[in-house]
C-alpha cells in the first residue's frame, strides 16, 4: 500500500514517532479542551483548572513549536511529494503551531494583556477548534493512498513496494 509522507512518518520508527509527532500533541491539545471547559463552567473560580490550563497551554505550544522546527529542518526539506494530499497533510500539521503558538504566547504574557478574562476564553476556544481543525485535516488527508489523487510511483519505487508487500 501507498502512504503519505505524514503515514510514513508516523509509521518510522515504530512507536516513537508516533508518541512524538501524534500522542504527546493531541494529549496536550485534548487535555488544554478539558482544563478550559472546566475553567469556563465554573467561570473561572476554580484555581486549580485555571492553572493546568495555563500550564498545558504553555507546553502545547512549546512543544509543538519543537516538533514543527525538527520537521521543517530534518524532514520537509528531504520529502519527495506524492502529491496534493500529501502536501495538504503535511502543510496542515505544520500549521497547528499557529493556534498552539498562539496560546503559548497569551499565557506567557507576551500577547493578549489587553483582553478581558472573557474575551481571552473565547480567543482560547477559537485557537482550540483551529487547531482541532487543521490537525484532522492533518490526519484525513495523511490517511488518503496518494494514487488516489493521481499521484503515481516512479517504476523504481513500484518495485520497491511490491517487494516491501512480499514481507
Amino acid at each position: 500500500m501507498v502512504m503519505t509522507n505524514y503515514m510514513d512518518l508516523l509509521a518510522a520508527n515504530q512507536p516513537w514517532n508516533l508518541i512524538l509527532f501524534m500522542v504527546i500533541p493531541v494529549v496536550l491539545a485534548e487535555s488544554l479542551v478539558a482544563t478550559e471547559f472546566y475553567t469556563t463552567y465554573y467561570n473561572g473560580k476554580a484555581a486549580g483548572w485555571k492553572a493546568w490550563n495555563h500550564r498545558l497551554g504553555i507546553a502545547a505550544g512549546v512543544y509543538f513549536a519543537l516538533v514543527v522546527l525538527y520537521l521543517l529542518v530534518n524532514v520537509v526539506p528531504g520529502i519527495h511529494w506524492k502529491g496534493w494530499a500529501d502536501q495538504l497533510a503535511i502543510v496542515a500539521y505544520l500549521l497547528g503551531i499557529v493556534p498552539l503558538g498562539a496560546i503559548a504566547l497569551m499565557e506567557m504574557g507576551v500577547t493578549g494583556k489587553h483582553l478581558t478574562e472573557q474575551q481571552r476564553t473565547l480567543r482560547h476556544f477559537g485557537l482550540l477548534i483551529g487547531f482541532l481543525v487543521v490537525s484532522h485535516v492533518a490526519m484525513v488527508f495523511g490517511m488518503v493512498d496518494p494514487t488516489i489523487t493521481g499521484w503515481q510511483p516512479m517504476p523504481a519505487q513500484m518495485h520497491q513496494m511490491d517487494h516491501m508487500g512480499h514481507m
